[in-house]
This record gives C-alpha cells, structure tokens and sequence, in this order.
C-alpha cells in the first residue's frame, strides 16, 4: 500500500479517488447486492445459531401475544426494537465470534475469550432488557383477561 492511502489531506496534486480495494474479499456493487449479503447473513445465524433462532421463536411470540391483546401499536413497535436489537446483538456476537476464530485459529488466548464472553454477555443484558420491556407490556393485560375469565 502506498503511504498517500493513509493522508487525512488531500494534496494540492492528488485527486478524490476511491480507495483502493483490491484487497477487500467482495464489495457490494449495488445496494440490492448489499440487501442480498446481509440475507446471507441472516440466513447463516438463522441455520447455525441456535440462540438466534430461540429469540427469534421468542421476539415472534411476543409480538404474537402483543396484537392478541390488541396493544397499543406504541406499545407492539416498542416490544419489535427491543426484538431487533437483541437479534443485532447475536448477529454481532456471531460476527465477533467468526472473527476472533479466524484470528487465533485453534490456539487459546485470553483477550479471544475475553471477546468473545463480553459479546455473549451484551447478547445477555440486551435479552434480559427486551423480557422486561415485553412482559412489563403484555403481563398487565394478559392478568386482566385471565382475571376477566374466572
């Protein structure tokens, strides 16, 4: 890599060009190419990470529960980001996860556990979040319609 790659300021004699990229795996040619990457992305936690897929269960379950006790629609989008942030929260620790394997391959290293075990834990704190978000939403009426049966 040549040393103008790393200027802040562009010279009076260099022009905006792109940044080289021949070093890069794939760049997205188009955004449909882009959404089509990030559905690989999906696609591989939904089909490798069980955890994903049980809050995914979980997040549908939970907006399910939201629109049979007719929620108010504040209420259900509320319940849905807490849904999206934990699912980006796995994506993101999946991502972490791939990476720090790639890096240290089949050797153990502290900082790679480190890592790996604060990005399981941000998993955690973001699902802890989002049960009391939801059941502190969907607990008052559902104990309202039991009661209303007895």
């Amino acid at each position: 890599m040549s040393s103008k790659q790393f200027t802040s300021t562009p010279t009076a004699s260099s022009k905006l060009t792109p940044p080289n990229r021949e070093l890069s795996w794939r760049v997205a040619t188009s955004l449909l190419v882009s959404f089509r990457y990030a559905g690989a992305g999906l696609f591989y936690a939904f089909m490798t990470q069980r955890n994903f897929r049980i809050h995914l269960i979980f997040g549908l379950l939970a907006i399910t529960a939201g629109v049979v006790l007719q929620l108010p629609f504040v209420e259900i989008a509320v319940i849905g980001l807490t849904i999206g942030l934990v699912l980006a929260m796995e994506l993101l620790n999946t991502a972490l996860e791939a990476v720090v394997d790639l890096t240290v391959k089949q050797t153990f290293h502290e900082l790679a556990k480190i890592a790996k075990d604060c990005a399981a834990a941000a998993v955690l704190v973001s699902a802890l979040a989002a049960v009391l978000v939801a059941g502190s939403l969907i607990f008052p009426p559902l104990i309202e319609r039991i009661q209303a049966f007895r």
